[in-house]
Order: structure tokens, then C-alpha cells, then sequence
């Protein structure tokens, strides 16, 4: 039987290689390494073929595939969001991810991306308020305590300069684990037993709770003039964190409109309502944050350009640490057209 050829083989990069490779490199590198890749692609944000996640909803949770290409690699991730997953003591949201040679389709990696999609989350988070959140920001408040917090807390700490986060979640334990995961990260730690409490003194307001429903984390007497705040935790139909009237006084960022009118808090507003994509910003075509007293809000519910460049910065690590494994994925027979005659020749 034939020895497959190097075509046959796609890296594969599992959880506890990622892991090695993202404390390798370092946490708050990672992060800011991929804030870099991603306002790349941000950039040349026309080339990419884009269209809003494919979506299957159930009353317990939502499964996607957030698909693009940027003419030369085509990319896609699987995704899933069950909130209720938590009391079977099982992740709220898992992925895996692939990218392929658009002029072969071969695969190209195959990526765990649970702990990826953390850290990019996190990153684009911290990206949006680089561009958007007051100058000389500190202090941020974080609203939800769960699997994602950590990441933010350090992504913000590395890219936006945070010397302070004050933390809130209904669970205590959550933010228990919080405090003790992020001791010696050189961020002030404070925990705060209301939303109202945590978002004392802080220029930088950050939600990323969990709950599949149309919740108000935040209500608009809560919201003073001048800060950000990124809207982590809504990212599907029914399910948002701000109420409508902080949205009406916020001048409202967004990934891709198409998607996140679906998806987003601004799911909440007309269908007209005006908007800017982040995009516009990085590349100088629009205004981010105009003057001291502007409510900016990143309605951030995440998008595939950014998993694409998330894979491709996992990928070009690869050569350097070996840290992947080769699966035989890919149907290698001596004659192309004889994939039968292959089939009975392994018997």
C-alpha cells in the first residue's frame, strides 16, 4: 500500500498542545500578537468573502459555522454556546477550526479553538477599546466572572495599559476564581459585590455573562458620560446585556451590521439604526472617539476574519515549536481517479 504523501498529512494542533504553545510564547504575547494579526486582516477588510455565521438555534443553546476566505486560504470554525452546560459540569462554549489552500481544498490545520476563541475574543475586545475607550483608561469593570474573564482582564491589562479591574459576578465563587487565577499578574484586583459598585471609578465597562435571554446587566442610570463599554456577553438572537436606552446615547461599533443586528444588543434597536464597523476606524475611514463626554460601545458578538487570523497566527507557530501532530485526513491513492481501486487494495 502506498505511503501517503505530505499532502495526505494536516497538522493538527489539540488542547494541550495549544496549551503548550500559548505558555511557550507567553499569555499576554499571544494576545497582543493577535491583536496585530487582526487589524491586519481588518485592514485589507475587502478581500475577504463574508457572510453572518450559519446558526442552528435550540431552546438549550446555539451550534455555528463562522466561514471566510480571503481568495488564497479559506477558513472556518465550529462553535457551539449552552449556557446550560454549566451545571453538567461541561465548557458553555467549545470550537475547533480549520483552514484550507483555496487552490487545492486540502486542509491546511485542523485547530482545537476553545482555548483560541478565549483568547481572541479577549483580544478583539482590548483591540476595540485601543481605538475607542478614553486615552489613559486604568480602571475597568468587569461584569461576569466566568470562563472568559481572566482573558480579558490580561488582554486589557497588555493592550489598553489597565492597572485596575473591579470585579462583579451573581456567582462569588466566579469571581473567587478570578482573584485567585490572576494573583501575581501585576492588575489590582477588587471585587465588588454590585454592577453599580464595580463600575465605580472605571473608564473601561466590559459584560460577558452568559445567560441565553434578554437580560439588562446594565441599565442606563448606571452609565456615566465618557466611558466604553464592550458588550462581550450578547452574541445570539434573544440575548443581549444593555438596556435599549444605553444604546440610543452610545455611539455603537460593530464587527459586520448584517450579523450583528441579528445577533447583537442592536438587535434591540431599528433595523436603520446607525452604526460604524470597526474597520472603518482602524483604516482611518470613519471617526472612533470624538470628545471627553461620548459613550463609545463596542457591540462586539465576534466574526470569522477574526478566528482566520487567530488559525493563521496558531499556524505560523508551528514550524518553530512542532508542537502539532500529523493526522492521515486526506484519501491519497497512486491514481487520482482510482479511489475505489484504493479501497479494496487495503483489505
Amino acid at each position: 500500500m502506498k505511503t501517503p504523501s505530505k499532502q495526505a498529512y494536516v497538522p493538527f494542533v489539540s488542547v494541550a498542545n495549544m496549551m503548550k504553545i500559548v505558555l511557550h510564547v507567553g499569555i499576554e504575547r499571544v494576545m497582543a500578537d493577535l491583536v496585530t494579526e487582526i487589524e491586519s486582516d481588518f485592514r485589507r477588510w475587502g478581500e475577504f468573502d463574508k457572510t453572518p455565521r450559519v446558526a442552528s438555534h435550540s431552546d438549550v443553546g446555539v451550534i455555528e459555522l463562522m466561514p471566510t476566505s480571503d481568495g488564497e486560504t479559506y477558513g472556518f470554525k465550529y462553535v457551539n454556546g449552552h449556557p446550560s452546560n454549566m451545571k453538567k459540569g461541561l465548557q458553555t462554549v467549545t470550537a475547533f477550526g480549520l483552514l484550507a489552500s483555496v487552490e487545492t481544498g486540502y486542509p491546511i490545520l485542523l485547530s482545537e479553538m476553545t482555548i483560541l476563541t478565549a483568547l481572541r475574543t479577549a483580544a478583539t475586545s482590548a483591540m476595540a477599546a485601543k481605538w475607542l475607550a478614553p486615552k489613559d483608561s486604568r480602571v475597568m469593570a468587569l461584569i461576569g466572572n466566568g470562563a472568559q474573564a481572566e482573558f480579558q482582564a490580561l488582554a486589557f491589562k497588555a493592550i489598553c495599559g489597565i492597572k485596575e479591574v473591579r470585579f462583579y459576578d451573581i456567582d462569588p465563587t466566579a469571581t473567587a476564581k478570578c482573584l485567585a487565577n490572576l494573583q501575581g499578574s501585576g492588575i489590582k484586583l477588587t471585587p465588588c459585590k454590585s454592577p453599580q459598585e464595580a463600575i465605580e471609578g472605571a473608564q473601561i465597562i466590559t459584560t460577558v455573562t452568559a445567560d441565553k435571554q434578554l437580560a439588562t446587566i446594565l441599565t442606563d442610570n448606571m452609565v456615566g458620560a465618557g466611558v466604553h463599554i464592550n458588550g462581550v456577553g450578547g452574541d445570539c438572537p434573544g440575548k443581549t446585556e444593555l438596556h435599549r436606552d444605553i444604546l440610543l446615547r452610545s455611539s455603537i461599533f460593530v464587527e459586520y451590521p448584517p450579523q450583528t443586528r441579528i445577533e447583537g444588543e442592536i438587535q434591540q434597536l431599528d433595523a436603520d439604526h446607525p452604526v460604524t464597523e470597526l474597520w472603518q476606524v482602524i483604516t482611518g475611514q470613519a471617526e472612533g472617539r470624538t470628545g471627553p463626554a461620548q459613550v463609545t460601545l463596542f457591540d462586539s458578538v465576534g466574526f470569522a476574519i477574526e478566528d482566520f487570523a487567530a488559525l493563521r497566527y496558531i499556524h505560523s507557530k508551528l514550524e518553530a515549536t512542532g508542537l502539532c501532530e500529523q493526522l492521515d485526513m486526506v484519501a491519497d491513492p497512486d491514481d487520482p481517479r482510482d479511489l475505489f481501486g484504493m479501497l479494496l487494495r487495503a483489505g
